[in-house]
C-alpha cells in the first residue's frame, strides 16, 4: 500500500485565543489538518500546530520523499523524512509538518490492520483517561470563578489555568487568581497553573518561580508549568529540585533528541511533548518511554484540534504511567469538527477509542466550514 496523495487543510474562523492574544485573531490560521490517502483509497488524518503556509512550503520539500512510499510504515517513513531534511528543517516548520504526516500514517495503519492506534503503539494499558480543561486566567475574579464553576458543571475534574497576565503584574494579583480558582471549585478538583514562560520576552527568573511555587503549594496546585523561559534548563533543574510542587515544561521542544538533556538531568517532573509539533506519535512515544525510564511523567501538550486530542488519547493508552490529556476549551476545532464530539463520562474521563486507527471521523461539512473549502493537494 503506497502513498498516493497528501492534502493540507487550514483551520480558520474560530481560532481560539491563546496566550499571545494580541497576535492571534479568530480568522488567523495556526492549525492545519493533514490527510494522507493511499493508492487503495484509505485515508489517514493528522494535525499540525502550524499555519498552512508553513505546512505547504514543507510539503513541497517533502513530497518527493513521500509519494509512492509505504502508507503503513509510519515510524520508518517519518524517520526518513527527519534524516533527509536535516539541513533544511531540523526542529522547525518541516518537523511540524512531519508531525501531521506521522499522525495520519498511524491512523492509516490502524485502518489498514483493523486495530486502534494505541495497540499498534505497543499495547493498551487503559481504556479511559482524565482530561484537564485548559483555559486562560481572566480578570475580574468574579467572572473567572463563574467560568471555572461552569467547567465543573460540564464534568471536568481537573483544570489547568494559564497565561492571562499571570506573573506579569504582581504577586497579590497572581494569588488572588489562584485563591479564586480554589474557592470556586473546591478541594476535590485537580488544579494546575501554567505561567506561560514561552511567551515573548518572559521577564521572570528562578527566584520568582520558586516563590510562586510555594504560593501555589499553599493552594493545592498539582503542577506549575512553564515557570521559566523555555531554554533555561539550569533554572529548571534548580526549580524542580527545590519547588514544593511538580514542575512541567518542554511543549516548545521538537525532535526526541531535544528532550534528552531535560530528562537525563531531571529538569522537570512532567515532560510535555506536543505530538502535532514534536514529530508526531512516533517521536512522542520515544520521548515518553525515555521519560518513563527516568521516572519523569509524560503529559502531552494539547492546545490544538480534536485530531491532536485523539492522538494523545492513544499515546496515553499505550503508556503505563499516563495520567492526563489536555483539552482546550472552548474551541470549535475541538468540539465541532467530528461527527461525534468528545464526551466526558460521569467520572470526568474520556473513553479511549478501540475502533481502527484513531477512532475519529471528521464531519466533511464542518471541516469545509472551518477551512472555507481550502484544500491544497500534493500528488
Amino acid at each position: 500500500m503506497k502513498i498516493a496523495e497528501i492534502r493540507s487543510i487550514p483551520l480558520l474562523g474560530e481560532t481560539p485565543i491563546g496566550g499571545w492574544a494580541h497576535e492571534i485573531e479568530p480568522s488567523d490560521n495556526v492549525h492545519t489538518l493533514i490527510e494522507v490517502e493511499s493508492d487503495e483509497g484509505l485515508v489517514g488524518v493528522g494535525s499540525v500546530f502550524t499555519s498552512a503556509a508553513l505546512v505547504n512550503a514543507s510539503l513541497e520539500l517533502l513530497r518527493g520523499y513521500l509519494l509512492g512510499e509505504s502508507a503503513i510504515e509510519p515510524e520508518r517513513v517519518s524517520e526518513k523524512l527527519h534524516q533527509v531534511t536535516f539541513w533544511q528543517g531540523r526542529g522547525g516548520a518541516v518537523t511540524h509538518a512531519i508531525s501531521g504526516i506521522d499522525i495520519a500514517l498511524w491512523d492509516l495503519l490502524g485502518k489498514a490492520t483493523g486495530q486502534p492506534v494505541g495497540r499498534l503503539l505497543g499495547g493498551i494499558y487503559r481504556d479511559k483517561i482524565k482530561p484537564y480543561a485548559s483555559v486562560l486566567f481572566s480578570w475580574p475574579p468574579e467572572s473567572f470563578a463563574e467560568m471555572l464553576q461552569g467547567l465543573v458543571q460540564r464534568g471536568f475534574r481537573a483544570i489547568k489555568m494559564g497565561w492571562g497576565g499571570f506573573g506579569l503584574h504582581d504577586a497579590a494579583r497572581d494569588e488572588t487568581l489562584v485563591r479564586t480558582a480554589r474557592e470556586a471549585v473546591g478541594d476535590d478538583i485537580t488544579l494546575m497553573v501554567d505561567a506561560g514562560g514561552s511567551g515573548d520576552f518572559w521577564p521572570n527568573t528562578y527566584k520568582w518561580a520558586l516563590e510562586t511555587a510555594h504560593m501555589l503549594h499553599d493552594w493545592g496546585i498539582y503542577w506549575f508549568e512553564e515557570a521559566l523561559r523555555p531554554d533555561d534548563i539550569d533554572g529548571y533543574v534548580l526549580l524542580r529540585e527545590h519547588a514544593p510542587v511538580k514542575i512541567s515544561a518542554c511543549e516548545v521542544l521538537t525532535r526526541r533528541q531535544s528532550f534528552i538533556p531535560w530528562i537525563e538531568r531531571h529538569a522537570v517532573d512532567i515532560v510535555q511533548p506536543d505530538c502535532t509539533k514534536v514529530g508526531g506519535l512516533s517521536e512522542s512515544r520515544r520521548i515518553a518511554w525515555m521519560a518513563y525510564d527516568y521516572g519523569v511523567i509524560t503529559v502531552s501538550h494539547g492546545w490544538n484540534t480534536v485530531v491532536g486530542l485523539y492522538a494523545d488519547l492513544h499515546l496515553a493508552a499505550a503508556m503505563p504511567d499516563a495520567r492526563f490529556v489536555e483539552y482546550i476549551t472552548p474551541s470549535a476545532y475541538m468540539d465541532n469538527l467530528s461527527t461525534e464530539p468528545p464526551r466526558l463520562d460521569a467520572e470526568g474521563y474520556l473513553t479511549i477509542p478501540t475502533t481502527p486507527g484513531l477512532g475519529l471521523e471528521l464531519d466533511p461539512e464542518k471541516v469545509a466550514r472551518y477551512s472555507r473549502g481550502i484544500v491544497t493537494r500534493f500528488n
